[in-house]
């Protein structure tokens, strides 16, 4: 009986171990499945990305190449990466799981909602499909495709955009440091540059600047009166010490000083010789200071020489005013020999038998009427030329032109001759307004008294110039002159007209002025530019408020306004008697304590709360004695205003001011090539 085998020990062992590997083989790869499965399920909760071919391509062949593999570690996953860069194109880039940074943030899609354009794919076979956003620039290597950016902002998002800002904000710190870096090296170049300069050099205000220099530098000149000064000091001190020696050398030196000076205004005008004296009186007062200084005693002469000077200074003022004025007031022989030379032919050829042309247009209340009151034939043919000649329509403007017995004949004549083109131009002599008479006119009845008289006509005399310059203007009879106080009596001088325009002789018009008689004045009877600026022309300029008769009635801050160009409403003038409160007033200031004299003051107190305001585009003044005005206000001024002593006519005329007026004279007329009235 054959025996059955029994199986050896070895063989059971290695069937064991054969049946455990089988079963835990099986273990394994049920658990891999079932992770990949819940992987993909987790997932696929993303949304996809968009089609890319080469992505794609990528993608499948990759999930070929990893069939059949064991488990995948996290960090071997290859991910697809969605982003936008600041220009809002959308990135993509293939990086491994391992690779990503801690700023790499995984969206849910509960929390984006996309906007896919519709021209684009989805992939629907992607083995992995989440989509990330990177917070970092562009890296080389990219593909770079054109998308929409997306309007929405989500949480990601917006930490994506606050991490972008903070990237500018080192980047521009780190420019500023490098800008500071820079400035620094200029800086140290610029120190190493000035050490280079001469800085020993005389004369020289700023040793930055020596390649601009000025040519007319006064250096030298003013050493050497600064030594003259120091020179008679010394020499006072010398006298007083009974040093004639010293005094005489210090008077001879100084006599050579103010030679080589002349008239000099700058270095360039000095004499050759005049820096070899400057070295000369410097070693002299070298000498004297050695000799003579004492602290105390020069300052004291110094103090004495401060004072007489003062002194000096103040006397040559009061009589650079008296002359100012002298030379504003007087008539030039050229203006002096054109009125002579007219008013000669206007008998002698027969004018004065010639009636006046137009007389029906001299009271239609329709046209525009222009009040002008002067006794000056060059200057009112500017003021009527300039006007006439920027009027839309011409034959639509009356000139009304007053003027005295002496001017009317000339005034006349210039008219007649020179009628501006369309216009009408009527003469009148005050004179013949016979109701104008001292019973009626306060001017007039002041006018016939002895202590105003006295006050006017002796204004010159050397008593009364001791007394100072203040107010001296206001002392000229001039302002005391019917034509200047007419303006007070327009109602009875044109009793059929509605309203009228005012000029004075001495404005330039460069605009049409016709939209003026268009403006609603409101009830007023004045329409004016106002002059005050900040505290400049208000009332207490003008007017004496510690007198309770000004002080109680008006308002010391009220707004100051100008004469030269205005529009009356004549209807509201003879409605509220402004004339009679005119008078009222003038009574009142017989003897100059209310105001100073002039038609301003008054003027402003007559119309006071009755007055307009208009656009100061209307009129600008000043040209009569402010250098410093914008040129640009002058140049787009209806009217330009030379107010002050520096008329445009007279050789103390503002130059640059001066031909805004002298294109408008007719220098090639005869009668002003006779009397050298030219042009410049």
């Amino acid at each position: 009986m054959k025996a059955s085998p029994i199986a050896s020990p070895a063989f059971d062992s290695r069937l064991v171990i054969c049946l455990s590997l089988a079963v835990l083989h099986f273990t394994v790869a049920g658990a891999y499945v079932s992770d990949s499965s819940a992987i993909g399920k987790d997932i696929n909760q993303y949304p996809p990305v968009y089609y890319c071919e080469q992505c794609l391509r990528r993608e499948v062949e990759g999930a070929s190449s990893v069939s059949g593999v064991g488990v995948l570690s996290d960090q071997d996953i290859d991910v697809i990466v969605t982003y936008s860069d600041m220009s809002g194109a959308l990135r993509l880039r293939r990086v491994k799981m391992k690779d990503l940074s801690a700023s790499w943030v995984l969206e849910h899609p509960s929390n984006v909602n996309h906007e896919q354009p519709k021209n684009l794919e989805r992939v629907e076979d992607s083995v992995l499909s989440p989509e990330f956003r990177e917070n970092d620039e562009s890296q080389p290597g990219e593909v770079k495709v054109q998308y929409p950016y997306q309007s929405s902002m989500s949480p990601v998002k917006l930490t994506r955009q606050k991490m972008r800002q903070e990237r500018r904000k080192l980047r521009t710190a780190e420019l500023l440091s490098q800008d500071k870096e820079a400035d620094e090296q200029i800086a140290v170049a610029a120190i190493e540059r000035s050490e280079n300069f001469d800085t020993t050099i005389k004369g020289k205000y700023s040793i930055w600047r020596r390649d601009f220099e000025n040519p007319n530098s006064d250096s030298t000149l003013k050493l050497i009166r600064d030594q003259i000064i120091m020179a008679k000091a010394y020499a006072n001190i010398a006298k007083s010490k009974n040093d004639s020696s010293l005094f005489d050398t210090l008077m001879m030196h100084s006599r050579r000083s103010q030679l080589a000076i002349g008239e000099a205004s700058s270095d360039a005008e000095l004499q050759p010789s005049a820096l070899e004296q400057a070295k000369v009186m410097g070693r002299i007062l070298s000498m004297a200071k050695d000799k003579l200084y004492d602290c105390p005693v020069v300052a004291r002469k110094f103090r004495a020489m401060l004072q007489s000077t003062e002194g000096n200074v103040n006397g040559l003022k009061k009589k650079s005013a008296f002359l100012i004025q002298l030379a504003a007031k007087t008539v030039p022989k050229p203006l002096h020999c054109l009125p002579l030379q007219l008013a000669a032919d206007y008998f002698l050829l027969g004018y004065h038998e010639r009636e006046d042309r137009n007389k029906e247009k001299l009271e239609d209340p329709s046209l525009y009427h222009y009040a002008i009151f002067s006794d000056n034939v060059l200057a009112t043919s500017v003021v009527v030329n300039s006007t006439a000649l920027h009027a839309k329509e011409p034959k639509k403007h009356v000139f009304h032109v007053v003027t005295d017995k002496l001017n009317f004949a000339a005034m006349r004549m210039w008219f007649l001759l020179n009628p501006p083109p369309g216009a009408t131009v009527q003469v009148e002599n005050i004179d013949d307004f016979k109701w104008l008479n001292s019973s009626y006119c306060s001017v007039l009845r002041q006018l016939e008294s002895a202590r105003l008289k006295e006050y006017y006509f002796k204004a010159n005399h050397p008593s009364s110039l001791a007394l100072g310059a203040d107010n001296l203007k206001y002392r000229n009879p001039k302002y005391l002159s019917m034509l200047n106080h007419l303006r007070f009596y327009l109602p009875e001088v044109y009793p059929k007209l509605d309203k009228i325009l005012f000029l004075d002789d001495d404005i330039v018009v460069q605009k049409d002025l016709t939209p003026l008689w268009s403006v609603d004045l409101q009830g007023m009877v004045n329409g004016a530019v106002e002059t005050c600026k900040e505290s400049f022309h208000r009332f207490d300029k003008y007017l004496n408020f510690s007198n309770p008769m000004i002080s109680e009635n008006f308002s010391p801050h009220a707004c100051g306004w100008a004469f030269g160009m205005n529009i009356f409403d004549l209807k509201e003038w003879k409605k509220r008697n402004i004339t009679g409160i005119y008078h009222r007033w003038q009574d009142s200031n017989e003897d100059r304590t209310l105001w100073k004299l002039g038609t301003l003051p008054p003027g402003l107190i007559t119309f006071y709360n009755l007055t307009y305001p208009l656009d100061r585009g209307w009129h600008v003044l000043g040209l009569g004695y402010d250098p410093a005005l914008n040129q640009t206000e002058i140049e787009n001024a209806a009217v330009i205003h030379y107010n002050g002593n520096y008329k445009p006519w007279l050789d103390l005329a503002i130059s640059k001011y001066k031909s805004y007026w002298s294109k408008y004279v007719i220098f090639d007329n005869p009668y002003l090539q006779n009397c050298n009235i030219a042009g410049e």
